[in-house]
């Protein structure tokens, strides 16, 4: 698979909290955690669980900074 997206970080599933349509995946990397959310069917046609090694892929057109 190609893909255009730079910013791959790989990582393992920690949690997968799931509803009838969405699911938030807590995925452990080196940089730290990261949590993807994404509908329950794609979750479940990936046959994501927990321990599973994934990447999280990353793409971003804004990042914000706050400091108080």
């Amino acid at each position: 698979m190609s893909i255009s997206i730079r910013n791959r970080l790989p990582g393992t599933i920690e949690k997968i909290v799931s509803d009838k349509v969405i699911s938030e995946i807590l995925i452990n990397t080196a940089a730290g955690p990261v949590t993807s959310i994404i509908t329950t069917g794609s979750a479940q046609q990936m046959n994501l669980e927990e321990g599973d090694s994934v990447f999280a892929i990353i793409k971003a057109t804004e990042v914000s900074v706050e400091k108080e």
